[in-house]
């Protein structure tokens, strides 16, 4: 029994070191200027979605007269995220039969139940895209090398050109993983190793661990429930190797070393994914029932025309992401008016609350002190209309009429 714990102990320690030097390996380099072309797009609208998925491949012979080599390639005409864009926004983004057709972040609108959500295009990830490996194998090198010279020997390494994809996805509320419906299984792995190497957590809630650095007072150790993964002794040790010598650690879960190793990064993006897989019309009936009945899973198909709206299960897709974005639309009713239908607050968990305290500060920060009570309409509440406090859940759809305080009352009150 104490070997196993002498190679669990090693085991903890090496998965620091490694997250340790992961880390400092995907930071930017120092003196680096942060001109040229940017990356990133200005958010806008309710909520910000981001596709991600492999690059395309497609069959080609490359010459080397130096080399006196002639490569081939195979032909794949990849997931189809630039296609699902245009069909979802209207915006043109590049679709084509070269490898890394996008380069950079193509934004488009979705407008959706009354609200407006970005979806953006993000260049194709392949495996070691983590490691700084953004052109695959060697042959995978050469053939980048011969389309895409201009790009490489610009100032945008592909190593930051993976860190600047996944700072983008990680400001993002829901990822979409386009996958192929082919090739499914092996490509969905491979695209969350490396998105779990770069810190991105997929389908996951953060570990109830409490960590704080104090200054004095040593490593202080604690547990409200059985720990079967992590011990006093390996805690230490791991914390040694981040040069932590004073802390304090508390497990409110039966959490495991990698949770335990992310709480100190700290720099761990817990993301909602769903993963949509594309070209279904080139599989079984089968096939298609099986990946559709996978959790957080949407089928789809992009190939078939436009007059085929209803097999492209588009409006799934799109009722999806409503679902796991958890959008909650509030409408406005005026005193003596009929409601507002035509411009909803949109409100969001992840993007402040959804309380009634949180709606009076989206329309206004300064409305809060003028509040006396709320008349709320709609599925929150229990009879029509129910006055509530400033810790309601709104609920979506819901109808909500503020009532200030009378100025008699005001001036009372500053008296």
């Amino acid at each position: 029994m104490r070997f196993y714990q002498y190679i669990e102990y090693h085991l903890g320690q090496l998965k620091a070191k490694i997250a340790k030097l992961r880390t400092q390996l995907l930071e930017p380099p120092k003196g680096s200027s942060g001109g040229g072309e940017g990356f990133e797009v200005t958010k806008f609208g309710h909520g910000r979605v981001a596709l991600i998925g492999f690059p395309s491949l497609h069959w080609c012979s490359l010459c080397s007269l130096e080399l006196k080599l002639t490569i081939a390639f195979y032909r794949d005409w990849g997931v189809g995220k630039s296609t699902l864009l245009t069909m979802l926004t209207g915006t043109h983004s590049e679709a084509a039969s070269y490898e890394f057709t996008t380069l950079t972040c193509i934004p488009g609108i979705i407008h959706y139940n009354d609200t407006k959500i970005q979806l953006l295009d993000l260049p194709g990830i392949i495996e070691g895209a983590s490691e700084g490996k953004g052109r695959g194998r060697q042959l995978h090198i050469l053939f980048y090398l011969f389309l895409c010279s201009s790009f490489l020997h610009s100032r945008y390494s592909m190593r930051l050109l993976i860190s600047q994809v996944i700072a983008v996805a990680k400001s993002s509320d829901l990822v979409l993983m386009v996958l192929d419906a082919s090739k499914s299984e092996g490509h969905r792995q491979i695209l969350t190793k490396e998105l779990e190497a770069v810190g991105l957590r997929l389908n996951k809630r953060p570990p109830q661990i409490y960590f704080k650095k104090k200054k004095t007072g040593g490593i202080s150790f604690n547990s409200t429930l059985p720990l079967t993964h992590v011990d006093e002794k390996l805690c230490y040790q791991i914390l040694h190797e981040y040069k932590i010598h004073n802390a304090e650690v508390l497990f409110r879960e039966d959490a495991t070393v990698d949770d335990l190793i992310d709480v100190i990064e700290g720099n761990c993006k817990y993301i909602k994914c769903a993963y949509v897989y594309n070209k279904i019309d080139v599989i079984g009936i089968d096939d298609v029932d099986k990946l559709a009945r996978q959790p957080n899973s949407v089928v789809i198909s992009c190939n078939l025309k436009a007059c085929f709206a209803i097999l492209l299960n588009l409006d799934r897709l799109l009722s999806k992401m409503w679902e796991e974005m958890g959008l909650v639309r509030v409408y406005t009713k005026p005193q003596g008016q009929q409601p507002d239908f035509s411009d909803p607050v949109v409100l969001s968990a992840d993007r402040g609350g959804c309380t009634v305290e949180d709606f009076c500060n989206h329309i206004h920060r300064s409305l809060m002190k003028d509040v006396n009570y709320v008349l709320v309409w709609g599925t929150s509440a229990r009879h029509y209309p129910q006055h509530c406090g400033l810790g309601h859940v709104l609920q979506d759809e819901d109808v909500v009429r503020i009532v200030k305080k009378k100025v008699l009352e005001t001036a009372n009150s500053s008296s």
